[in-house]
């Protein structure tokens, strides 16, 4: 009997084990995804990750002062994280530009901010799994006018045509603006979310992602 289970015991040690892959999500963004930085433990995606665990493996793309409209100062499309999120080939996307668009020399083209997001949104899920998930953030409030920021067009103008891209696109919204919108003193430049404040938009998304 003894010989047996051992033979047993062998036979189960010999065979593979199969360990399911973690869940992929590529954070894209601005300054306020990027954080401190990339790699920067506070950075929203980061604590994101401790939040979710290693089921989820979790990839800071954000690129600071970068715009969603192709016509805006500095667009996201012409940076290498556009490429590199494609690459990574996310089961899920979590994708918040806009702020800077709002900026006056960006949002001249307002017209365009709809379409420029739908394309953009398309060419990320062409390089997703079929079942991926795309989730468009409404960004966090601005609270002051500050870098050429506009407060007014962030927090009615846009928000409006948020709601409507993500219909339009078959996406699912992540509200961050109702959050933090009574809570300036976690925007110290009226812009950008302190460590608390990135705390409470990495459990947002992360509470959205579970669900």
């Amino acid at each position: 009997m003894k010989a047996l289970l051992l033979s047993l015991a062998a036979f189960l040690l010999s065979l593979p084990v199969f360990s399911q892959e973690p869940i992929k999500i590529a954070c894209v963004g601005n300054s306020i995804t990027q954080g401190p930085g990339r790699d920067h433990p506070d950075s929203y995606p980061l604590q994101m990750q401790a939040i979710l665990g290693d089921s989820y493996q979790v990839k800071n793309f954000g690129v600071s002062g970068r715009t969603l409209l192709r016509k805006g100062d500095f667009p996201y499309w012409n940076e290498p994280q556009f490429q590199e999120v494609k690459d990574f080939s996310p089961d899920i996307l979590v994708i918040m530009l806009g702020t800077n668009d709002s900026k006056p020399q960006n949002w001249a083209y307002s017209s365009e901010f709809k379409q420029d997001y739908l394309d953009m949104i398309a060419e990320f899920k062409a390089h997703m799994p079929k079942d991926g998930k795309v989730y468009v953030v409404m960004p966090v409030p601005v609270t002051k006018d500050n870098f050429g920021i506009t407060a007014d067009v962030m927090n009615n103008e846009q928000r409006m045509m948020i709601i409507d891209i993500v219909k339009s696109s078959g996406s699912e919204m992540i509200d961050l603006y109702t959050p933090l919108m009574d809570r300036a003193d976690l925007l110290p430049d009226g812009v950008h979310p302190n460590t608390e404040g990135l705390g409470i938009m990495a459990a947002a998304v992360a509470r959205a992602i579970r669900l």
